[in-house]
């Protein structure tokens, strides 16, 4: 009777980064035979899904605190509220930078960061009545410039 296989521990199993050193060694001395290539392919997917579930995240995190500045009449909140904005702003024109293919995906994130920003402010207050959609541009350099509390105070 034969022992079942014992599954060999590869050394993306074992160490991840001295993996990734290995593989980034091989690359550089251009011996494409030896490549891991099911780990690295599944590698490399999994970073494209980690920049557009970032690029999600903070759309998300930006709709909802502006939200919360432009229709919740919470002024001792506002500086907190301004300073996140600032903040998710500042991140995705860093990432939109750093991988402009994103703007691809940008209405479809929008649209569902909106779900979840709405979602998550009418669960925080139910009392405010929010819009169903989003009232003002969907321009990416709007969405990372523009004061929309401060277009409704003037009209």
């Amino acid at each position: 009777m034969t022992k079942p296989a014992i599954a060999k521990k590869t050394l993306y199993d074992q160490d991840f980064l001295a993996w990734i050193e290995d593989i980034a060694d091989k690359l550089k001395a251009r011996e494409f035979e030896s490549l891991d290539l099911e780990n690295l392919i599944e590698e490399i997917n999994s970073l494209g899904a980690s920049q557009r579930r970032e690029l999600l995240s903070r759309l998300t995190v930006l709709l909802e605190h502006l939200l919360k500045r432009i229709y919740v009449d919470l002024p001792q909140e506002f500086n907190g509220w301004v300073r996140t904005i600032r903040n998710q702003r500042l991140e995705l024109e860093i990432l939109i930078t750093q991988s402009p293919s994103l703007k691809s995906i940008w209405l479809q994130s929008f649209s569902e960061a909106w779900r979840l920003a709405r979602k998550r402010v009418n669960k925080d207050y139910p009392l405010v009545e929010f819009p169903d959609s989003w009232q003002f541009s969907y321009e990416i350099e709007d969405l990372l410039d523009v004061d929309f509390w401060e277009i409704l105070g003037s009209i």
